[in-house]
């Protein structure tokens, strides 16, 4: 398989195999492309690329909100990654972190910008101390896992430092097109290019899977 996947590509394939598809796993791969689909027409503007992306992200992943109120935003999104890669034969996620984004990876790991503690630093709920200690702890546990080619730990921090960027853009707390944080939004356009596409391509060609009801079915 290549590298990137396309909504084409996908969009071909899920008519298909659809017909195999719960109803819950139909819905949300039809929401996620749908999502993709925009993403990839914004080819001049990587602020609502990745925003696009990411809501395609969440079509695919997220659950109804009644889980939502009992595990947090980040336990569910680092479960379905291990469901993922448990479906992924072909280690097709290992290959994208490996081959393709390995020095954008490690610029994201390096940054403080998306370090959450760094934020509450300045926002004065953490001394400067503390923060850089958990930022060092932080780059020495991903470098490990980076080392030990563990995809799974790899992937976590990845997202981990993207949901900071997710909540720049999202809540307000970041200036359409600056300057500011162009290298972020850049290498994040590019890793989840690649990342979603292939999510939703594992899910569909997983439709066992435990990928759980979506937020807000369809109500007729």
């Amino acid at each position: 398989m290549e590298a990137q996947l396309t909504y084409l590509q996908l969009k071909e394939r899920q008519r298909e195999i659809r017909d195999g598809f719960s109803e819950a796993l139909g819905l949300r791969t039809h929401r996620a492309l749908s999502w993709l689909q925009r993403a990839e027409q914004e080819t001049d503007d990587g602020d609502a690329c990745f925003i696009f992306l990411w809501i395609s992200l969440n079509a695919a992943y997220a659950n109804d909100l009644h889980d939502r109120q009992r595990f947090s935003e980040r336990r569910v999104l680092v479960n379905f990654l291990k469901r993922l890669i448990e479906s992924d034969a072909d280690n097709l996620l290992g290959q994208i972190v490996w081959d393709e984004f390995p020095g954008s990876i490690r610029l994201l790991i390096d940054s403080k910008y998306v370090f959450q503690p760094f934020w509450e630093c300045q926002y004065g709920r953490m001394g400067e101390v503390e923060w850089q200690r958990e930022f060092q702890r932080s780059r020495i546990s991903a470098n490990k896992a980076l080392g030990r080619m563990d995809t799974k730990k790899v992937l976590a921090v990845i997202f981990d430092r993207l949901y900071v960027l997710r909540n720049q853009l999202i809540h307000g707390g970041s200036t359409w097109n600056s300057q500011v944080n162009r290298a972020q939004i850049r290498d994040g356009v590019n890793i989840m290019m690649c990342l979603v596409p292939t999510i939703i391509h594992l899910m569909m060609e997983n439709p066992t899977g435990l990928w759980g009801d979506p937020c807000y079915p369809v109500v007729k």
